[in-house]
């Protein structure tokens, strides 16, 4: 597990103490992504280069997926929900970076709760904020479902609010486990490669060959969850705050 292994890079990981570390040096180089990306797309030519045109695909992406799950108050929430998929997305795909040859080992900083932890805080705490600036104490009216009976109400509303409640864990742990698991895949296959090819010619063939097809296989595959896992998330992200404004 020494690929999820913080290590600084200035200053010390003791109590008390600020260091700047691997997983600052990839957030930040995901951060600096993220803006040359958004940089390629502000051009605003007549005729959109390949850059622009991807930009706006994507823009246009988040843009539907918000319209379609809360209405037009949706287009406020754009710009959260864009750099929020981006984000992650770029932030997945750099730990899929095959480099670790050159003795520069990727990190994916999304493989750590405390990240998906924050990421998933800040979600829920727009839900918040809107669902209380917008309808004040109705906002708890959330909990309750239409038409649920009176007796029901008071249970309803516990089991409800502990769901509620939940969601930023649920939004955080989904991600995490997500890209923690593919990598430690990879990780195994790769071990089976080298013992193999340790033990011998025979033994290569019979365990090291089918299990660097194996990794090709799931490196295609972790590929697609790079995007599915930013998707789920943005998605989710867009549905709760649809709860906030909607209420329901």
């Amino acid at each position: 597990m020494s690929q999820f292994k913080i290590e600084p890079i200035a200053g010390t990981l003791e109590q008390g103490q600020i260091a700047f570390t691997n997983s600052s040096i990839w957030m930040l180089l995901t951060l600096a992504l993220v803006w040359l990306f958004m940089i390629g797309g502000m051009k605003r030519e007549l005729v959109p280069g390949r850059w622009q045109l991807a930009v706006e695909s994507v823009t246009g992406f988040i843009d539907n997926m918000l319209t379609s799950n809360i209405g037009p108050a949706g287009k406020k929430y754009v710009p959260y929900i864009f750099t929020i998929f981006i984000f992650i997305l770029f932030a997945n795909l750099l730990g899929l970076l095959p480099i670790g040859f050159t003795g520069i080992h990727p990190f994916t900083v999304t493989s750590h709760i405390l990240i998906t932890g924050v990421m998933a805080v800040m979600s829920f705490s727009i839900v918040l904020a809107v669902g209380f600036w917008k309808h004040k104490l109705k906002f708890f009216t959330l909990f309750v479902p239409h038409g649920t009976p009176l007796p029901m109400v008071p249970l309803l509303f516990v089991i409800e609010l502990v769901s509620f409640m939940v969601r930023p864990f649920s939004l955080a742990l989904r991600l995490f486990i997500a890209m923690t698991a593919g990598h430690v895949l990879l990780k195994v296959f790769a071990s089976f490669v080298i013992s193999g090819i340790n033990a011998g010619p025979e033994i290569g063939l019979l365990v090291a060959v089918p299990s660097f097809l194996l990794m090709l296989f799931v490196s295609a595959l972790e590929l697609l969850i790079c995007a599915i896992q930013a998707y789920v998330f943005a998605l989710l992200s867009a549905l709760y705050i649809n709860d906030a404004e909607n209420l329901h």
